[in-house]
């Protein structure tokens, strides 16, 4: 089975909310967004008439988090699974996509009757490697992530996974391992259905080729690895040439993910093994065209979403070059 999606809104969807795009995108004939939790803010405030509410049922608001003073005077996070009492603090998530868990969940019916799979991506500037200040609201943002992303139904959060900073690759892969496992850990806890999913990297200064995501994979099981073709093929200098250099990726990655591939695709502009921008599928040197050919004779169950600056553009564009693909093989078939 093939899907054809887009990381983000649709850049011709004139409401550019959350339920606009899902509707546009179902309309253009494409199956799947990966939305971008970006513009968000988190802020303490204390509980007003909601005691006695679960978070969830507290409408126009989106908790995720509640503090609760223990015996000492001390604020301790409880989840957002337990009633809301009159002295505890609760965290208010404000983004511009949804307001409440309600909606949250009337999105999620929503995709679901129109057949648009939903994924999320959490902010792109992340670090789960230096184990610094931005490592805990790096990991803060992934929790909040995965609880819109169960409330709409999405099945993976998506995540990138930072600079190697000062540390060598052996201490930065243990520093990535434990905080996955406690993000693991806590989504556990929470009742999380998501999948984690971290994705590959562009450029040599950040964790993430995919030798480094696979040895990641193997030390924490039910994450999965995200392909980004675009980053992969700067990376590695202009790798992708030839069908067989995708297979390889999609032969080391296929045995962990067990509901099919998921990828990401754009056009590149590269130096020197670095990322320079992601351009339109068309500009540049990556070609979906031999990327087409090998989903085809593979008979893969994948997704793909652009990444393109031309966002549903490509996304048609790529279901258009696997359909003609698909065309010209059946017709050497049938000949």
């Amino acid at each position: 089975m093939f899907r054809f999606g887009l990381a983000g809104i649709p850049l011709s969807c004139k409401g550019r909310t959350l339920k606009d795009a899902i509707e546009d995108t179902h309309r253009m004939g494409l199956h799947a967004i990966e939305i971008q939790f970006l513009r968000a803010n988190v802020q303490e405030r204390a509980v007003i008439d909601e005691i006695g509410l679960k978070p969830r049922e507290v409408e126009d608001s989106i908790i995720v988090e509640t503090l609760r003073p223990d015996d000492e005077g001390n604020y301790m996070p409880i989840g957002i699974n337990k009633k809301l009492e009159e002295d505890d603090i609760v965290l208010q998530l404000f983004w511009n996509l949804a307001t409440s868990y309600k909606e949250l969940n009337m999105l999620g019916a929503l995709a679901k009757e129109l057949d648009v799979r939903l994924t999320l991506h959490t902010p792109y500037y992340m670090d789960l490697v230096s184990n610094g200040e931005l490592t805990e609201k790096s990991m803060d943002y992934i929790v909040w992530g995965g609880i819109l992303a169960n409330e709409m139904g999405a099945d993976i959060v998506v995540n990138h996974i930072g600079l190697y900073g000062d540390l060598g690759k052996k201490e930065a892969m243990k520093n990535v391992v434990e905080n996955v496992k406690a993000l693991k850990a806590r989504y556990k806890s929470m009742k999380l259905k998501p999948k984690l999913g971290f994705e590959t990297s562009g450029k040599q200064e950040l964790f993430g080729d995919l030798d480094e995501l696979i040895s990641l994979v193997k030390k924490v099981r039910g994450i999965l690895p995200i392909v980004n073709f675009a980053h992969l093929h700067a990376r590695g200098d202009g790798k992708f040439k030839e069908a067989k250099d995708f297979v390889e990726v999609f032969d080391t990655v296929e045995k962990y993910m067990p509901n099919g591939h998921y990828i990401e695709f754009s056009g590149v502009e590269y130096e020197n093994g670095n990322e320079l921008r992601l351009t339109p599928i068309k500009k540049g040197d990556l070609k979906f065209e031999t990327l087409a050919g090998a989903i085809y004779e593979q008979e893969y169950d994948i997704t793909v979403i652009s990444a393109s600056p031309l966002l549903e553009h490509d996304a048609a564009y790529m279901r258009t070059i696997t359909e003609r693909v698909m065309q010209r093989k059946l017709a050497k078939k049938g000949a």
